[in-house]
């Protein structure tokens, strides 16, 4: 590709990125109605039911503002590695780095350090007003030295995963160029296994002190309901959020002998017994539906088709522009996939949605059967809905890129249902 030719689609992208930033703020401020539909107003959804209006007003705006802030940054990452490809930078760091070191690990360890910190800093000021945002709205207790500190940890930690990956990428890329999607994919299957393994004990601890669940005459009503479902209730963790947040969480994590369900501090002050049974329930049904396992064979599969897809843009990409597609350009290549692999994974994102929310309603039902106390769950999500912030009907936009679970409306609804 001519420069002059790099120069105008370099051109093209920034004006397209400019293009998009007024999409979603017209999206978001203009053609999107806020409000509740006519036939839930005043019922038990309605925010303004368990809300004053000052909250249910400052939910929306903050909720907003959010989703705002997510759309604008998704593509950054993608502008960023496509206008270092057109600039020739790659190539020619590519180069350096053959003169600096015969060693490939070393390299490739160079050359992608250099692309993270430079992505890290260019959505640094957007990761940082969303803290201080949630820090604003009082979502955020946590010092700014503090989040840094988890800031630092996150990177090195992301670093060196995608740097393991990465540089098998380019080992496979240079051997196998027909084949290496496969022999990748292949090689996958037990990293990814792996790596849940091995999330409650090591990665997940370096963020928060976890510890069993102090509260014991809790913890006994806990036991009571996993006997009921037949499961192993020592692994319910408590976990110190309430020095980073007000708002309440709990998730199931890890697989065989490491597999635990984790709840914040938070949700153990801000929820009565009866609703933090309910959310138990509903954890302990991921564990009978083996809903961690089938969320790793689902990523399993998607990378699969992933990866194929990515091979092919990778190529035809390279087959039209011939001075990326030679063995002294190995940089470029990795570069095309990490641009292809983040635009593949977003494009993907809506379909692993749609199996989670899927899972999610499932165990909002068992919940239910369970505890027999459905309006434990809809209050549990009201003040959930209250405590984050959260719109109870988001934007269509939203739903569909970015909630794995059902909105609080669904949520609520249906359990209303199951209590007639």
């Amino acid at each position: 590709m001519k420069q002059s030719k790099k120069s105008k689609v370099s051109k093209f992208i920034l004006i397209g990125y400019l293009a998009y930033i007024i999409f979603v703020l017209l999206y978001f401020y203009v053609f999107t109605d806020s409000n509740l539909p006519a036939k839930y107003k005043g019922t038990f959804v309605d925010p303004n039911t368990f809300m004053d209006h000052k909250e249910a007003k400052i939910s929306t705006s903050y909720s907003t503002l959010k989703n705002v802030l997510y759309f604008i940054s998704i593509p950054l990452d993608w502008i960023v590695l496509s206008l270092l490809l057109l600039s020739g930078i790659i190539g020619k760091l590519g180069e350096s780095l053959k003169k600096l070191t015969r060693f490939h690990f070393i390299q490739v360890f160079l050359y992608f350090f250099f692309v993270s910190v430079l992505t890290y800093l260019i959505t640094l000021p957007l990761d940082l007003y969303r803290f201080k945002l949630s820090t604003k709205y009082g979502l955020t207790v946590q010092s700014f030295n503090s989040w840094m500190k988890d800031e630092i940890i996150g990177f090195w930690v992301n670093f060196a995963i995608m740097y393991f990956v990465i540089y098998v990428v380019y080992l496979l890329i240079k051997k196998q160029p027909k084949k290496w999607w496969i022999t990748t994919w292949l090689l996958s299957i037990p990293f990814t296994i792996f790596l849940t393994f091995i999330q409650p004990v090591i990665i997940d601890p370096l963020y928060n002190d976890f510890y069993p669940l102090k509260d014991k005459k809790l913890e006994e009503k806990i036991v009571s309901l996993a006997k009921e479902a037949n499961i192993p209730a020592h692994r319910v963790y408590e976990v110190n959020m309430s020095a980073k947040t007000t708002t309440y969480n709990a998730y199931v994590t890890g697989i065989g002998k490491n597999a635990r369900i984790v709840l914040w501090d938070t949700t153990l002050k801000g929820l009565t017994d009866e609703e933090i049974l309910f959310i138990m329930a509903h954890e302990m049904s991921h564990y009978v539906n083996k809903d961690i396992y089938k969320a790793m064979f689902g990523t399993l599969v998607g990378s699969l088709v992933g990866l194929f897809i990515i091979d092919r843009l990778m190529k035809l990409t390279l087959s039209r522009n011939r001075e990326y597609n030679s063995p002294d350009k190995m940089m470029v290549v990795l570069t095309l996939f990490l641009l292809f692999s983040g635009i593949v994974g977003f494009i993907s994102e809506p379909i692993s949605n749609a199996v989670s929310r899927h899972a999610e309603k499932k165990a909002d039902l068992y919940a239910v059967k369970l505890t027999n106390d459905a309006e434990a769950g809809i209050i549990a999500f009201q003040k959930l809905s209250k405590n984050s912030l959260t719109q109870v009907d988001p934007p269509f936009l939203v739903k569909f890129f970015r909630y794995d679970h059902p909105t609080m409306l669904e949520r609520m609804k249906y359990l209303e249902e199951a209590k007639k």
